[in-house]
């Protein structure tokens, strides 16, 4: 198999357990020339790379979002992401992807594994001319840790941050919506846990040993709110459980299932795999609205408040400082159920207190879903970032909007850019707890003193 132009192959040299670049056969979505590469890194991360015949000579580093839920890295996950975001290899981008180490949570974790990732890449063929981070969902997360962790300092690792339907309001506030799901859920349905089960609180997602399902959990959401089932089809009971689940949690009736289980799988990981059974979320003091009766809502949910030594492990773990030295540019779907855009108000007013908006344009679009966007759009971003990166010249979104026709006269997936919208406050869209409403959720400062305590955040 021919290496493409002006690269060295391979080292088959590789650190002890580990398994250097492997020619392997690339996607089917990859329509551009290209030699793709499989591997795993010293720390058992599987990765994928593609480096197209017409290298450009610059690298795109994507973070994968998540997370994967099971014990070891998926060496399925990079090639699959390789796929999804052929775009970019068909732009003339060199690409690659970490699985990561392990499945579970861990931010840093991820930005580390991306971060030797990109080191691997130097190693095995050549020093890129440039390096941009992508990070799409929880990935976003990662991208925009690794862009502060391994950013700065003269010329960081780092040239560029794409960031595509981000979850961008860390974790110690960006799953508070799922910690009100969960609460809500149990005051309306009383079947996660059912009153002749063992008692469990809900913000551990699950008991440790549990066997739940997915299909299980499936079962009871269909049992208390009939949402599998036409709404003609649903009890009186079942809709007006549902009504009320929805208008206290603002979540869309399609992506209910989801952060269900989000807030029962995740949250058992989080808490009992990377906190040791301890409790990082809170919600007292919180005033649900919007449901039938909200004073007998309000005096019956759940009420608890997060172990402080639990928050600051999460915090330190994934959420973000703003101080990001270099070029990012956000896109993100209006309607995205999943990661919502308000997630980019966070992100805004993270880096503005840090005094970094200067390095950020986010640019917004008509689209309703959460795990891919316009390959137009992909494309389109990639380029407005690189000629930002190249020129100095700082795009405004109607000027990454107005360049997206073009690369969809090659895609020919739409450009749905809307110029003018501006998300609300993230405190609009998720309750907010004390604190809230000032970013960023760490400061550097913060950052720096609890570096120094003793196992602090949470262990890769």
């Amino acid at each position: 198999m021919a290496v493409a132009a002006g690269l060295t192959a391979p080292a088959s040299a590789a650190p002890a357990g580990a398994q250097g670049p492997r020619p392997a056969d690339c996607p089917k979505a990859v329509t551009a020339a290209a030699e793709c590469y499989t591997g795993r890194d010293d720390n058992g991360a599987h990765y994928a790379i593609a480096v197209p015949e017409n290298w450009n000579g610059s690298l795109v580093l994507h973070a994968h979002g998540g997370p994967d839920l099971g014990a070891h890295s998926d060496p399925e996950r990079s090639t699959e992401d390789l796929g999804r975001w052929a775009v970019m290899v068909d732009q003339g981008y060199a690409w690659a992807g970490s699985s990561y180490r392990r499945g579970g949570y861990g931010t840093r974790m991820a930005a580390q594994d991306t971060e030797n990732l990109r080191k691997l890449f130097t190693r095995a063929f050549r020093a890129p001319v440039r390096t941009y981070l992508h990070g799409q969902s929880w990935g976003g997360n990662v991208a925009a840790k690794a862009a502060e962790t391994y950013g700065s300092g003269g010329k960081g690792a780092y040239d560029g941050v794409l960031l595509t339907n981000g979850v961008l309001g860390g974790g110690s506030r960006g799953y508070d919506y799922r910690v009100d799901l969960r609460v809500v859920y149990q005051y309306y349905c009383r079947n996660h846990p059912r009153p002749a089960e063992p008692a469990y609180p809900v913000w551990s997602g699950l008991p440790q040993g549990s066997t739940m399902t997915g299909a299980d959990l499936d079962a009871r959401l269909q049992e208390c709110t009939g949402t599998a089932s036409p709404p003609a089809a649903r009890t009186a009971r079942q809709q007006r459980n549902l009504d009320d689940i929805l208008a206290v949690t603002r979540i869309p009736e399609r992506a209910l299932q989801s952060h269900l289980r989000f807030a029962t799988f995740t949250f058992r990981d989080l808490v009992h795999a990377r906190l040791d059974g301890r409790n990082p979320f809170g919600n007292r003091g919180v005033h649900y609205t919007g449901s039938h009766d909200d004073k007998a809502l309000n005096a019956g949910v759940a009420r608890f408040a997060a172990d402080p030594a639990a928050a600051r492990d999460l915090s330190y773990d994934s959420d973000l400082t703003g101080k990001v030295p270099v070029p990012v540019l956000t896109l993100h779907a209006i309607d995205d159920p999943t990661a919502f855009v308000e997630h980019e108000a966070a992100y805004r007013a993270t880096l503005r207190g840090a005094g970094r908006d200067r390095n950020l344009v986010q640019t917004f679009t008509r689209e309703n879903e959460h795990s891919g966007l316009s390959a137009a759009e992909y494309a389109n971003s990639l380029a407005a970032l690189d000629t930002w990166v190249r020129t100095g010249r700082k795009p405004t979104p109607a000027s990454v909007a107005a360049s997206c026709p073009a690369f969809d006269a090659t895609y020919r997936t739409g450009c749905f850019y809307d110029a003018r919208f501006v998300p609300k406050e993230y405190a609009t869209r998720v309750r907010p707890r004390p604190g809230g409403h000032i970013w960023p959720a760490m400061t550097a400062a913060q950052e720096r003193a609890w570096r120094h305590v003793p196992g602090v955040g949470i262990a890769p």
